[in-house]
């Protein structure tokens, strides 16, 4: 991948020695809305509902996971975003699923004083492009209900909701939380 400029904000695919800083940027937010999941009989409800005071999410330390294919080569990608001074403002990462053609969103990272900027988006353009050219016919990732900023810019990129799991996080630090499962089609018809 080559460089790409977008509004001063250079996009490539993250250096060894990048990967570390990529993984520490701060992904932590504050919402004064969360989505709440009800459990039907059919199904689930979604709404967003307002939380007061402000709910302050900080990710706990994640262990690390194989990412290596069973033939020895790298099944995940990070692109990462500098800014116009050269420093890191952003990560996505990425894995590719070749056995139902799934371009997974396993992270992303805005460094809190570039959101809103565009540098979410212009990570995840870059990520769907790579999926597509892997021959992905889709993209998903996995949210916290509690993330409801990270689900309506997800919802602006193009992706809906495809399931829930209210059993996900039981037993970690994020007890309590569902997780919303979205996906978007990378094919064109």
């Amino acid at each position: 991948m080559t460089n790409i400029e977008h509004t001063s904000v250079v996009y490539r695919v993250a250096r060894p020695e990048e990967l570390a800083a990529a993984e520490a940027l701060d992904n932590s937010f504050t919402t004064d809305s969360v989505i709440e999941v009800t459990s039907t009989d059919d199904g689930f409800r979604l709404r967003e509902v307002a939380v007061d005071p402000p709910l302050r999410k900080v990710f706990p330390d994640e262990e690390e996971d194989s990412d290596t294919e069973d033939d020895g080569t790298s099944a995940t990608r990070v692109v990462v975003a500098l800014d116009g001074d050269g420093e890191l403002c952003g990560a996505i990462t990425t894995e590719f699923s070749a056995w139902n053609s799934r371009l997974v969103i396993a992270d992303v990272r805005v460094a809190p004083g570039h959101r809103g900027r565009g540098v979410g988006r212009g990570l995840m353009d870059r990520a769907l492009a790579h999926g597509r050219e892997l021959g992905a016919r889709t993209a998903w990732l996995e949210v916290t209900h509690v993330n409801a900023p990270a689900v309506r810019a997800y919802r602006r990129m193009g992706f809906t909701l495809c399931g829930v799991d209210v059993t996900l996080y039981t037993g970690t630090a994020s007890e309590g939380e569902q997780a919303l499962f979205m996906s978007r089609p990378l094919t064109t018809t």
